[in-house]
């Protein structure tokens, strides 16, 4: 009996340690955030010298077995990335470059779509919620993907030749110091003096608008046809914005009920999303992009493991959190405490399974994307995406039996 007792015990030694060698334990180093990408862009546009970035606590990504190309995904059809320059514009590059793949899934038509026409009438809407708020709402640079289909509703849409925002000849992008500063502080001034008027501040929030991105076309010519920003969509984008759903996971509300996504970015408070648990979160996703479906999210990239340079990857620190220890408490407290924020908008574009695990191939119109070999992409571990992302936008046909289940 004790013979049989010392084997058992020496089989469960082996055992255990050979799971242990098995598993990834993460380094640590520390490194500047040095985003070439966007020290290129900001050189271009500006000269004003900056002192050296501190240096930061980064994943040793050398232990990490990642893939190394793009082509090693399946992958939904998708336009080259973009980069967005000096500007906050993530929402929309993330949500339009999805909505040219929902056109081409549907009427196989290869459509590049203006992303600053979209952006010019958010900033409208932003000016008449300042007012109606009372100079209460957010005014900020970023938006969520509902914001795009709500100016496809109302503004229609224009191919992105007829409407770069880019006039002059300028080649990047630079609204952090010019665009943005300049609405912000005449809004501020708006509410020091109590100057209510929509009609005045619209008025005036659009000529600084069409100073720096230029008045947007009324019609645009297609095919020998004048055809406005709306008919545009109707018969050529041929996408209908009540098509689309977003997701979010937490625990702070019902599950199966729609909920207001409270994060900044959400500056109308819109209750759109559909709550779900994270399991059903993270399986609704994989389960759209196998069944041919791209997806738009909005989550987290100010992160340890999101590297700013090669290898282009987002992996969660072994020393932050476990991958077995991810759950729906884990991802909550992140976003309660704020070390989980929504400052990025991406469009999820492809997968493979990798170890037991899915990778996920990410567009992204950010700088640091471009500092890598696959440039415009990123590489995310599921356990990223699981921890990170907090929502996400779909065609309603890849989710038609979560929809079922919908109060």
């Amino acid at each position: 009996m004790k013979h049989s007792s010392l084997v058992i015990l020496a089989a469960s030694l082996v055992a255990t340690q050979a799971v242990h060698a098995q598993e990834r334990r993460d380094g640590a180093v520390f490194a500047e955030k040095k985003d070439a990408r966007y020290d290129a862009i900001k050189a271009e546009v500006r000269k004003k010298e900056e002192p050296a970035p501190k240096k930061r606590m980064w994943v040793d990504f050398s232990a990490v077995d990642a893939p190394r190309a793009v082509s090693e995904f399946t992958k939904v059809w998708h336009q080259p990335p973009v980069c967005q320059g000096l500007s906050g514009m993530c929402w929309c590059f993330s949500t339009t470059s999805f909505l040219e793949s929902e056109a081409y899934r549907l009427t196989k038509r290869e459509l590049r779509l203006s992303v600053l026409h979209t952006v010019y009438w958010e900033h409208v809407e932003k000016a008449k919620g300042w007012v109606k708020s009372r100079g209460a709402s957010v005014y900020g640079e970023g938006s969520q993907p509902a914001a795009v289909l709500r100016a496809l509703r109302n503004h229609g849409a224009l191919p992105a030749e007829a409407y770069t925002g880019l006039p002059g000849g300028r080649k990047e992008h630079d609204h952090e110091s010019t665009l943005y500063a300049e609405i912000k502080a005449y809004l501020d001034g708006v509410k020091a003096a109590g100057a209510w008027n929509e009609e005045a501040v619209v008025s005036t929030v659009r000529a600084i608008l069409d100073h720096h991105l230029g008045a947007p076309p009324e019609t645009v010519v297609v095919d020998g046809q004048a055809l406005t920003p709306r008919e545009y969509l109707a018969k050529v984008v041929r996408l209908d914005p009540d098509d689309y759903v977003g997701f979010l996971s937490t625990m702070e509300k019902p599950y199966w009920e729609k909920a207001e996504y409270e994060v900044p970015d959400n500056w109308w408070h819109g209750k759109e999303y559909v709550n779900v648990p994270l399991d059903t979160f993270l399986s609704a996703i994989k389960g759209a992009l196998r069944n041919g479906f791209s997806v738009g999210v909005a989550g987290d990239m100010s992160e340890p493991g999101y590297s700013i340079g090669p290898p282009g990857i987002a992996v969660v620190p072994t020393w932050d959190i476990p991958s077995a220890y991810i759950d729906e408490a884990a991802r909550q407290f992140r976003f309660g405490n704020g070390s989980t924020t929504d400052d990025h908008g991406l469009h999820v574009v492809g997968w493979l399974t990798r170890g037991g695990k899915d990778w996920f191939l990410v567009k992204d119109s950010w700088s640091s994307s471009w500092n890598n070999d696959h440039p415009g992409y990123y590489f995310f571990h599921e356990d990223y995406l699981k921890l990170k992302m907090l929502a996400f936008v779909v065609h309603r046909d890849a989710v038609k039996e979560l929809l079922t289940r919908v109060g």
